[in-house]
């Protein structure tokens, strides 16, 4: 919050003070505390050791997606088909396309901040309480595969989102707040206000930050639409990871005799609303069926986010023309070429590159 001070002079003493106000007035507005903006690139402040009497807070090294300096960070993740992270990428095998413009990137480097990520999961009492209590049940899974040195917190939705557990590094705290979720309390499922107000909160945290969303990806009584959420999403430098419990759903209801036709129709939207959610922001969704799959799926998430690459680049055109720029990421052999990946046998694979698909540039003079 700016606060602004007015200072009341007589006619004669104003004339004599101008000069020294003047010059004084650029120290005295000069912004304290922590600022929203990204730091340079290339810098990487060193970690600070808090005294053991105050309690440490979460990191804020790192840089950011901003649109109001011309300087673009994006996150980059390559695997192959298989879903296999493919690692020891170099600046040079790395080309990123601004609405089809080449870029020069500035800077360039494997990301390894300790992840700092809001798990937001769905808690209501849609499908007779199935999404709340595989939300519960299958949450378990994250925490062995969060390091000590990771943050994490503990938000549910219902028709209001709550926070269960601020950040924290403790993993206990956070399985004491899902194991004390006991019955939801609406039946709603606000999922984009959730989302939003979410991404509200980590807006001033600096570094990289996710949301890992768990929940069946209906919306059913948000004060937002989809097209206001995507609005947001790409103004946003946060990933999204999207866990939907949609088609575990509908395997139970098949049990039982199967979901109607509408209603199935819901959950394929809502399947692709996730995806569309993770892909914009350069996330990904799985849809695990079984509890046997969580481990993995989890797995893959802390995967994708130890394994980023922070790529940095000055748009060519100045980002100062106040529209949503398409970005591309493509990977390059070392020499310019076309990039392969084998097997072990030699055996040539397709890959999949994720980042986000653009920012929202700003819209004033240089």
């Amino acid at each position: 919050m700016k606060v602004s001070q007015s200072i009341y002079f007589g006619a004669g003493a104003l004339l004599a003070l101008s000069l020294t106000m003047l010059g004084g007035s650029l120290l005295a507005q000069s912004p304290t505390g922590p600022q929203s903006g990204p730091p340079p690139a290339q810098q990487s402040p060193a970690p600070q050791k808090a005294p053991d009497s105050v309690q440490q807070q979460a990191p804020q090294a790192g840089v950011t997606i901003s649109v109001d300096v011309p300087i673009v960070t994006v996150d980059v993740v390559a695997t192959t088909q298989h879903g296999d992270i493919i690692t020891g990428l170099k600046k040079e095998n790395f080309r990123v396309l601004d609405d089809g413009v080449p870029q020069t990137i500035t800077n360039f480097g494997p990301t390894d901040a300790p992840i700092t990520m809001v798990f937001l999961m769905e808690f209501s009492s849609r499908g007779y309480n199935f999404f709340a209590a595989r939300g519960k049940y299958w949450s378990q899974y994250l925490l062995s595969n969060l390091q000590p040195k990771d943050w994490i917190a503990l938000e549910t939705f219902d028709m209001n989102p709550r926070i269960e557990v601020d950040f924290t590094q403790d993993k206990r705290e956070v399985m004491e707040g899902i194991n004390h979720l006991y019955f939801p309390g609406f039946h709603e499922s606000n999922l984009f206000d959730a989302i939003l107000d979410t991404m509200n909160r980590l807006k001033d945290v600096k570094g990289k930050k996710s949301i890992v969303v768990m929940a069946s990806g209906v919306d059913t009584f948000s004060k937002h639409n989809l097209d206001q959420t995507m609005k947001q999403l790409r103004q946003s430098d946060i990933t999204i990871f999207c866990i939907g419990l949609g088609r575990a759903y509908e395997n139970m209801t098949d049990m039982r005799g199967g979901m109607g036709n509408l209603a199935r129709m819901d959950y394929l939207q809502a399947e692709n609303q996730l995806k569309v959610f993770a892909q914009e922001t350069g996330g990904f969704a799985w849809f695990p069926q079984f509890e046997g799959e969580m481990s993995g799926v989890f797995s893959d998430v802390a995967a994708h986010l130890r394994h980023q690459y922070s790529i940095s680049f000055s748009p060519s055109g100045g980002a100062r023309d106040g529209k949503f720029h398409k970005l591309k990421v493509e990977l390059l052999a070392a020499d310019g070429g076309q990039f392969t990946v084998v097997d072990q046998k030699g055996k040539k694979q397709k890959y999949q590159v994720y980042a986000r698909e653009g920012y929202q540039a700003t819209k004033g003079g240089s």
